[in-house]
């Protein structure tokens, strides 16, 4: 049997050349994926405060890994997959361990199931992030909120007992950490509508760059000189803007209701008035009664 002649063209076709901007990214979701295990390994060592600022290390590399990726047009399919991936490892499993090994393992079997329960609940989340993506039912305003706490700042918010630690307030007892561990875990998986940030926009104006600039600078400058008050202050005001998200979104969804009513075709006949605009008032065509 002769081999076939298209096998070779095949062979290049499918190994062909990766451009550098499609690795990119996924180097950088590498390096939140190294970060989030050395946090990992940094709070079994007892190294809390390092550990704490390796997963805040990685969640800035979250940030900044689709930006890149958008940027330079680097998507890809498998670069949001290894984003999932990274953002369970780092978002999930490594807060959850970091708390464990800090205090819930005081409370043995129950300390293990909190931390337990917030890393599958980190995971849930994602899943069904990526399943509802592109969802066609979704309404336009819709792609201005998660539903849900985001894994990121979920992360960030459920080390608020740890925070407190570290800017000299009285450790919580075990049990209150593991309630508001499960409680962060339960914003993660619900249905709550939250702001994504969207709304920003991706521009800004001119007059505003170098206002933006120095809050940039401002903001890098705060978090190195007092990483722990100003995780402890943005958690605290993140968790008491929830409520505003969830009305803000149904007062969209209010709004889009009643656009959807009035758009409706019986409602434009019932609210026409009974005028002709050729002619004027249209004379009633049934035939006069007799007395």
């Amino acid at each position: 049997m002769l081999p076939d002649s298209r096998t070779p063209d095949l062979r290049r076709r499918r190994f062909r050349q990766i451009p550098i901007r499609m690795l990119v990214p996924n180097v950088i979701t590498l390096l939140a994926i190294c970060a989030g295990l050395t946090a990992i390994r940094l709070s079994i060592e007892g190294r809390n405060e390092l550990a704490l600022g390796a997963i805040v290390f990685a969640a800035i590399l979250d940030g900044i890994d689709g930006r890149v990726a958008r940027m330079i047009k680097g998507q890809s399919r498998f670069g949001a997959e290894l984003d999932s991936l990274a953002d369970f490892v780092n978002f999930g499993v490594a807060p959850a361990l970091i708390l464990y090994f800090w205090q819930l393992h005081d409370l043995k079997n129950v300390g293990w199931i909190a931390a337990m329960i917030f890393a599958i609940s980190g995971g849930l989340r994602l899943a069904r992030f990526n399943a509802t993506m592109d969802d066609p039912n979704k309404p336009a305003f819709a792609g201005n909120y998660f539903t849900g706490v985001p894994a990121p700042l979920g992360a960030l918010c459920v080390l608020l007992p740890m925070y407190l630690v570290f800017i000299g307030a009285p450790q919580l007892p075990a049990p209150i950490t593991a309630v508001f561990t499960l409680s962060i875990a339960f914003l993660m998986v619900s249905r709550l509508p939250v702001f994504s940030g969207k709304m920003l926009g991706g521009k800004i104006a001119p007059e505003m760059v170098l206002p933006v600039v120095v809050l940039v600078v401002l903001f890098i400058a705060v978090l190195i000189s007092y990483p722990w008050h100003l995780l402890t202050g943005g958690s605290i005001i993140y968790l008491l803007s929830l409520p505003v998200g969830w009305s803000s979104y149904r007062a969209h969804e209010r709004r889009a209701r009643e656009a959807a009513a009035t758009s409706e075709p019986g409602h434009a006949a019932q609210a026409a008035p009974d005028f002709n605009v050729a002619a004027g008032p249209v004379e009633d065509e049934r035939p006069p009664r007799l007395n």
